[in-house]
């Protein structure tokens, strides 16, 4: 099984490798977990899945409490960030909110296209 490339253990989640455009605004010095382990946030390589689950789930518990949560999920939702606990959604759930938008995008887009066709 391919592992995601790992991110450094002891810097901060919100010191990705990635550069963005994003992480430059406000909302980013307000997040809850500026003063966690990054290690809560992304996985190690081959964690069992218990240890997986309880780690996403200390992370969930750390986003529910942030002030900046819904801001921290919109950018990993628009990036897309493929790995971690971003905005209180593991990466399987973001590929489903992001499958979502994409089916509500395309039903929204078919009646104007079906008026412009007749």
């Amino acid at each position: 099984m391919l592992q995601p490339p790992q991110e450094p253990q002891w810097t901060p989640v919100v010191q990705v490798q990635r550069p963005s455009r994003d992480l430059a605004g406000p909302w980013h010095s307000a997040a809850a977990c500026r003063r966690d382990e990054a290690g809560l946030f992304f996985a190690p390589s081959q964690e069992p899945t218990a240890a997986r689950l309880a780690r996403e789930q200390a992370a969930k518990s750390v986003c529910a409490r942030c002030p900046v949560l819904l801001e921290c999920r919109e950018h990993a939702l628009v990036q897309p960030e493929p790995y971690g606990v971003w905005g209180g959604l593991t990466a399987a759930e973001r590929r489903v909110v992001l499958s979502r938008r994409r089916r509500r995008d395309t039903a929204e887009a078919a009646p104007s296209q079906a008026r412009r066709i007749a």
